[in-house]
């Protein structure tokens, strides 16, 4: 059986036009500004929320020592700002449906 692959972006689009009976290049288009808002609030707030997906959250990591893989020397890691997705707990539940007891 062969492995299903995620959707494409042009895929995407296609659906969400077939969906609400618009233009693929509206579509996108909406796409395109949603995620130049979600970087943009992300960047400037520290947090976008997407409903019912989930919030785009910057972080800061603090310095850290680790190992090289290679050989083994301990190395300094520096601080630096990272980006994480939490998910919303209705997408979680809609994704992988919470055990019932």
């Amino acid at each position: 059986m062969a492995e299903k692959k995620p959707m494409t972006k042009s895929q995407i689009v296609a659906h969400m036009a077939e969906k609400f009976d618009m233009k693929k290049t509206d579509v996108g288009a909406f796409l395109e500004a949603f995620a130049d808002l979600a970087y943009k609030e992300a960047r400037s707030v520290g947090s976008f929320i997407v409903p019912g997906f989930g919030k785009l959250v910057l972080s800061k990591r603090k310095a850290r020592m680790g190992r090289n893989p290679a050989t083994g020397e301990p190395i300094k890691i520096p601080a630096k700002k990272v980006v994480k997705m939490r998910l919303a707990k209705a997408c979680k539940d809609a994704i992988i449906p919470p055990k019932s007891k």
